[in-house]
């Protein structure tokens, strides 16, 4: 065999990978031939076909000119109609011949002429191989039968005057015209809609169809009534539209046969046109159309993508974007795959809704359907995930892959996207505004355990109100809570507003409180004009500047708020109050604002970063005097703040030799080693010395390293925190870092408990019966149902359980849908929520967006749901900031000089203070904290429920021996009949007892006999709560754990709690009230050298003065 690569010559050195990278001029010289393909376009027929059919601009010329001459065919006809004298006598000849005037025969001769080539011309080039095809066409036979006789009558004068059906030339109108749009559309590369192609089908089918009966019955009636073109109009309307009035009508038989062909024509044609255009119609209505391009380019739209709209999502949406008046203007257009929802078309068809909601069904990875939605108009595009999907991961995947599809397709427009998994939130970085549900889920319920009711308040602020809600509830609580819940977060340039311009060159805090004080605003941040960064309460130390953008807490934002001159009332208030109390020193001694303050009775301890407390002055004197507070310096002075060195922790020195012996936990701050996703905030934090073993983390089971198996022999000196949860995600990250944050004191860190399942026994070992918090997040598994709302079943009846068995347990729950709320720690005979209900039902018909706020579970914040947070992605669009915010708020991220949320509890030691604006006054003076809030438990007058029916057996043993045993009896009988009527298994229970306990009476003494009768006696008495404390009792015996701890009576159904946002000033402090602070950041303040321990800072004996540098 030849070896076929010896007969291959190499290559020459010019086609070397050298010469053909740098380039070779010995080209020029080879004897090279240039060779030119075509596609048979050379040729003469080629040539003519792709300028009549082939090339879309020049076919669409042509079928034009063609549309014109057959309409200018017409009007010839209707011309000569006109010109025509009617002529006497009712001869035949009149049909086959008319009277036609030279200068018009020219003109229709021309046209058909004209027509006629062309025609033929279009056939032979459209010819592939079968005459009779091209023949027997039905626009050619036509075209024959109306030019062939005026091309025929040039060569026979005589036949000028012949009849020729000119006007079937409409329908060869209606042809050229359906074939110039179609050669449009190709023309321009854009897709018409189907519909408008279809209505100008009818339209033209219906004129011809009028026109043809028009012009043949005018002319079969010459030899009969002679009508004229309008009679013959007025007679086709009539007949067409089923009136037929009778006073015009056909006499010929001729015209008569016509009309009736006619009418025939009609039924079989306009039925199938009407059908078409129905069926287009219904499709059109689902599929949604196109969003106008006019409209595109003079109104401003956002586009929300969604895969599948449910009522509730809706609503959510349309209330919190329309609540801003600068948006009113605005369209929506919802881009969605599914088919509109009966109740969604519903809601659409509300005049205030469907002229400014547009639906269109299609999908956000299709470019035709971006295109139908106008997306590279859109001012904002929303792209939302479907949280009821049981694979979370898949919707994620979908929401990614249209997050892609329409910053491919639109660049410059602006996302806002919604993902569910932290771990997939990197993949839609380019986005303007994301928001991670199991972010912001585990953050809310983390920091609840620590800062009650942080998902209630993150909630009210994230939501649109004007603060209407409550007020026309007869309680005071209500109206207090309604009105505060109308504060938002609002930011202004510092120099062009009223509130913040006097403070320029101050300390923020100054600014803070001074403007609290001033205009009951408050100021919780602010930006630097070069920086992206927001920071929160920077402290003392952060001068502010006349370009900073200030962001303030208030009922509304400063630009809707009218000032009015109120010195006069100042003046009356201070001269009515210039005195109090027996020492009568003048108020401006009290309120330290005002003037004269003693600096040395300033608190000087040190609190702790989650439970502070403002303790009374030390009294240097017997002298009667009321505290005072320090004031709030405009500059900051070093050794007017208090700050603690929480980078050596001072708890460490409180630790006796006991305690330190008994801790085997030894903690180090700093950065967790290892990120659970890509795109988590950096935290500093607690954390081990030493990684604990896997095997160590299950606390059921018992290991080489220790041998406990439930949380009781572990001895941990705080409460526990359960987090009942169906899997360990990554998101879990976000709960675990606030609740170990390097601002918490390590004595107070709480030990974490992970429960993936929550059978009675696994309650019982982790350590329910002493924990502090429980939280059961909402499983992933439930959220789909073939109800929606009942998505919360299971999770509703498992947390009613806890809340019957563990009743003093504080229990945080996560829920689908906020309307189930009203299902959480239910008790069907409490009046008390019957009236919660009907307040709802009538703030809901108010038009109010937070209907569901006065459910005493969500004022409290035991329970919320993710989906409130759909809200915060709305409020984006016109605050961009209100992300960042939240996100600093819950700890989600950190930034260097920022502060972070937190709280302190009123004692009785810190009621001198009485009003809220003094704490801030005293909070702003000596640690820098800013209140943002209060958190209010008041008593609750319940009726006598079923649940609340509980005797204890103690004290009716007690009052046994002071009453006679007959009467006793009797009243026993009596007390217990209607108890027994609530439980009819109870009663069951007891009738049995009482027949096994009568057989054995006559065997047993008096004394015997008295004893008997007294359990008898005491099972009746026994409440259901008794049976439930019995039931875990008896349970955790049978487990082999200690039942000390357990109280079953603790309960705390008779308080309500709620959240004031920003009170006003003269808001009392009431006992236990929980203030919510933004705490400066304390890596903000360290100092040059390290100090002891002895000498810390934060000691009562503190020091006078200390350098601080600023990170």
């Amino acid at each position: 065999m030849v070896d076929l690569e010896s007969e291959v010559p190499p290559l020459p050195p010019r086609y070397r990978f050298r010469d053909l990278l740098l380039g070779d001029q010995g080209w020029q010289h080879d004897d090279r031939v240039q060779v030119e393909f075509y596609m048979n376009e050379n040729t003469f027929k080629e040539r003519l076909k792709l300028f009549f059919i082939k090339n879309q601009r020049s076919s669409l010329r042509i079928r034009l000119f063609n549309f014109s001459l057959k309409l200018l065919s017409c009007l010839l006809y209707i011309i000569r109609v006109l010109l025509e004298n009617p002529s006497q006598g009712n001869e035949w000849s009149h049909i086959f011949w008319v009277n036609r005037s030279l200068p018009l025969w020219g003109l229709q001769v021309s046209v058909a002429l004209i027509s006629l080539f062309e025609t033929i011309l279009l056939g032979y080039l459209s010819y592939k191989g079968n005459i009779w095809e091209q023949i027997l066409r039905i626009p050619f036979i036509l075209e024959i039968i109306n030019a062939v006789p005026f091309i025929i009558s040039i060569f026979w004068p005589s036949l000028r005057n012949l009849f020729v059906p000119v006007f079937l030339n409409c329908w060869l109108a209606k042809h050229a015209l359906e074939n110039m749009i179609n050669d449009l559309h190709r023309a321009i590369q854009r897709t018409q809609s189907a519909m408008f192609n279809q209505v100008l089908i009818l339209i033209s089918t219906l004129l011809c169809l009028i026109f043809t009966c028009i012009c043949g019955i005018q002319h079969l009636e010459r030899i009969g009534k002679k009508l004229n073109l309008f009679d013959s109009l007025y007679f086709c309307i009539v007949t067409f539209s089923t009136v037929g009035f009778g006073d015009v009508t056909p006499e010929t038989w001729s015209s008569k046969l016509f009309v009736v062909a006619m009418i025939c024509v009609a039924l079989v044609v306009l039925p199938i046109q009407f059908e078409q255009l129905a069926y287009l119609w219904m499709e059109r209505q689902k599929s949604g159309g196109n969003y106008s391009r006019h409209r595109a380019q003079t109104e401003k739209h956002v586009v929300l993508c969604v895969s599948s709209l449910k009522i509730d999502l809706l609503m959510d949406f349309l209330n919190e974007f329309y609540a801003h008046p600068r948006l009113q203007d605005y369209y929506v257009v919802i881009l969605c795959p599914t088919e509109m929802d009966v109740q969604v078309r519903r809601v659409l068809q509300i005049p205030m809704w469907s002229q400014r909601v547009i639906y269109l069904q299609g999908s956000a990875l299709k470019d035709q359907d971006l295109l139908r939605a106008k997306m590279d108009d859109a001012e904002a595009c929303f792209i939302l995930s479907s949280r009821c999907e049981v694979d979370r991961t898949s919707s994620d995947h979908q929401t990614i892959l249209r997050a892609w599809a329409v910053k491919d397709f639109a660049p410059n427009c602006p996302l806002y996207v919604q993902i569910l998994k932290p771990e997939n939130k990197f993949h839609i970085k380019f986005a303007d505004h994301v928001v991670c549900e199991e972010e912001f889920k585990y953050a809310m319920l983390a920091l609840n355990c620590i800062c009650p009711a942080t998902s209630t308040l993150i909630t009210l602020l994230v939501h649109t109100s004007r603060g209407q809600e409550g007020q026309q509830s007869p309680e005071q609580w209500q109206k207090m809570y309604g009105r505060c819940s109308g504060n938002e977060v609002y930011h202004i340039v510092l120099e062009e507003s009223t509130f913040f311009a006097e403070y320029e060159g101050k300390s923020f805090t100054y600014a803070s409180f001074h403007a609290h004080k001033k205009f009951g605003v408050c100021l919780i941040g602010v930006r630097r004009e070069d920086n992206k960064n927001i920071l929160l309460n920077p402290g003392p130390r952060y001068i502010m500047n006349a370009t900073d953008i200030c962001f303030y807490i208030n009922i509304t934002k400063e630009e809707n708020s009218a000032f009015k001159n109120q010195d006069q009332q100042r003046k009356s208030n201070v001269s009515r109050s210039f005195y109090h109390g027996p020492s009568r020193l003048p108020v401006h001694s009290i309120i330290a604002s005002m003037g004269t303050v003693a600096i040395d009775l300033q608190d000087t301890s040190c609190r702790s970063a989650s439970g502070p407390t403002l303790t009374l002055p030390v009294e240097g004197s017997k002298e009667v005097r009321r505290p005072s507070i320090a004031p709030v310096l405009e500059v900051a002075d070093t050794s007017s703040i208090q700050t603690c060195d929480l980078l050596s922790d001072q708890s460490e020195d409180e630790n006796t030799p006991d305690e330190e012996i008994s801790s085997n936990l030894e903690y180090a701050k700093g950065y967790p080693p290892y990120s659970p996703y890509i795109g988590s905030s950096p935290t500093f934090c607690h954390l081990l010395q030493e990684k604990v073993p896997f095997c160590c983390l299950r606390l059921d089971k018992s290991c080489q390293h220790n041998y406990y198996e439930d949380a009781k022999a572990y001895g941990f000196k705080n409460k526990l925190i359960i987090v009942a949860a169906e899997t360990a995600g990554n998101g879990l990250y976000n709960f675990i870092v606030p609740l170990r944050a390097y601002y918490r004191p390590k004595k107070e860190l709480n030990p974490i408990v992970l429960l993936l399942d929550n059978p009675l026994d696994d309650l019982l070992r982790c350590g329910v019966t002493f924990a502090a918090n429980m939280v059961v997040v909402d499983k992933e598994s439930t959220m789909s149902a073939e109800e929606d709302y009942m998505a919360d079943a299971k999770t509703i009846v498992n947390v009613q359980t806890l809340f019957r068995l563990f009743s003093s347990l504080s229990i945080i729950t996560e829920l689908t849908h906020p309307a189930n709320m009203r299902f959480m720690q239910f008790r069907a005979k409490d009046c008390y929520s019957l009236a919660l209900s009907k307040l709802e039902k009538k703030e809901r018909e108010r038009g109010s967006n937070l209907a569901f706020m006065f459910r005493l579970p969500f004022a409290a914040g035991r329970v919320f749901s993710i989906s409130m947070l759909d809200t915060l992605l709305y409020q984006s669009f016109v605050k961009d900031y209100m992300i960042s915010i939240t996100r600093l708020l819950l700890g989600l991220d950190t930034i260097p000089g920022s502060g972070f949320l937190c709280s302190m509890k009123i004692t009785e030691d810190d009621l001198w203070i009485r009003t809220y604006a003094r704490l801030y006054q005293k909070l702003c003076s000596s640690t820098g904290d800013v209140p943002i809030g209060i958190y209010r438990t008041e008593s609750q007058k319940l009726t006598t429920s079923e649940s609340q029916i509980s005797i204890s057996v103690e004290e009716w043993e007690d009052t046994k021996d002071s009453r006679e045993p007959g009467h006793h009896r009797g009243n026993h009988r009596n007390s217990t009949s209607s108890d027994q009527s609530d439980h009819p298994l109870l009663r069951r229970k007891s009738m049995q007892w009482a027949r096994r306990l009568s057989r054995k009476g006559p065997k047993h003494s008096g004394k015997t006999a008295e004893k008997i009768t007294q359990q008898r006696l005491n099972l009746y008495r026994r409440s259901e709560r008794q049976e439930l404390a019995e039931l875990v009792k008896n349970r955790m015996k049978h487990l082999g754990l200690s039942t000390v701890g357990y109280d079953e009576m603790n309960d705390h159904q008779s308080t309500l709690s709620y959240i004031l946002i920003n009170p006003s000033p003269d808001t009392r402090l009431e006992l236990n009230d929980v203030v919510y602070l933004i705490r400066p950041d304390p890596l903000s303040y360290l100092p040059n050298s390290e100090p002891s321990r002895k000498n810390s800072i934060c000691n009562a004996t503190g020091q006078d003065a200390r350098e601080e540098t600023q990170l």
